[in-house]
């Protein structure tokens, strides 16, 4: 019996450590978010946004709380030289837009009218991150789970799993935090209960997707325009180079023919008048339908020369568009 009223002893010893533990991480959590939210307020209170920064949220459909921690990161827009002092590029094939980097967003100030929209999806792309860094780890294990059970819905999503697999292989272990920016700039339909959570930053969410959907509409407008023409210019060649190789065989016979025809009429070897007229007529006709054939076959050539410049002029157009999305093409400073 001793022993037993020792070990109730020592059950209740832990309880109450354990309780305390839990209080005490309760508390520490609450000072640390308090000196947060001062530290924030404190950094949107001294920032003097450039122009067109504050804008940039305005539109992407964040609400005023949202909008306040987009200040709190003191975001701006950079030119090339001061973007690429910032924000690292991981890969040489892959253009970094932005970055939320030492508690500071950086967006890389893009101003082609045809790829309006990319800057405000940035600037909510890297809020997003700033959002998920303020999490308690009891929040984020909610919502990492929220965002797991998205994610495992855009299996089928060739594009969200290509940029996956981009931070898969640079930064795997901000996976989860890169998932809580992508899901909420690029996908429309989500669960419920993680469209709940998303609005605490959000008024509509849906204006920033919207957004994000214009400016890929652009490249995706070319791609499938481009893979449209490339099998064009596939059948085309193919039927030009069938035609062209039967043509050549039927010129070479109609050659050898008329040739023929020739030593015949020179020799004198027709039986009559209407034998040699027949078989000339015959030939006329052959003639006839191979400078036919020959014409259909320069046709095709003058329409795929043109298609060929129309889809050269569009990977060109392309390649000038993703030249825009790269800060490493600009321009040296002058001496």
């Amino acid at each position: 019996m001793k022993s037993k009223k020792i070990k109730k002893h020592h059950i209740g010893r832990l309880i109450i450590k354990s309780i305390l533990t839990l209080l005490l991480s309760f508390f520490i959590t609450l000072i640390y978010l308090g000196r947060q939210f001062l530290i924030d307020q404190i950094n949107v209170i001294n920032f003097k946004p450039a122009q067109g920064v504050v804008e940039l949220v305005d539109r992407s459909g964040m609400n005023s709380y949202g909008k306040f921690l987009y200040l709190a990161s003191s975001p701006t827009l950079k030119d090339s030289a001061e973007f690429n002092n910032n924000c690292n590029r991981i890969e040489s094939t892959t253009s970094i837009l932005g970055c939320y980097s030492n508690d500071k967003i950086y967006i890389y100030n893009i101003a082609d009218p045809q790829l309006d929209g990319i800057r405000e999806v940035t600037a909510t792309h890297e809020t997003l991150h700033s959002i998920y860094v303020r999490l308690s780890y009891f929040e984020k294990m909610k919502v990492n789970k929220l965002l797991d059970d998205e994610y495992k819905k855009l299996a089928d999503n060739k594009a969200f799993q290509e940029k996956m697999a981009f931070y898969d292989r640079n930064e795997s272990n901000q996976r989860s935090n890169e998932l809580h920016s992508i899901i909420a700039t690029e996908i429309s339909s989500i669960s419920p209960e993680l469209e709940a959570y998303y609005s605490k930053y959000f008024d509509n969410r849906q204006k920033v997707v919207q957004l994000n959907d214009k400016y890929i509409s652009v490249f995706k407008s070319i791609e499938t325009k481009a893979l449209a023409l490339k099998s064009e210019i596939d059948s085309l060649l193919a039927l030009i180079t069938d035609r062209s190789s039967k043509y050549g065989e039927a010129l070479a016979t109609l050659n050898n023919d008329i040739n023929l025809f020739n030593n015949k009429a020179e020799n004198n070897q027709f039986s009559s008048q209407s034998q040699f007229n027949k078989e000339r007529t015959l030939l006329l006709d052959r003639i006839n339908t191979v400078n036919i054939e020959m014409e259909y076959i320069n046709q095709q050539i003058v329409r795929y020369n043109s298609i060929l410049d129309e889809y050269n002029s569009l990977a060109t157009k392309s390649q000038s568009l993703y030249d825009v999305l790269d800060s490493t093409l600009a321009a040296p400073s002058s001496i």
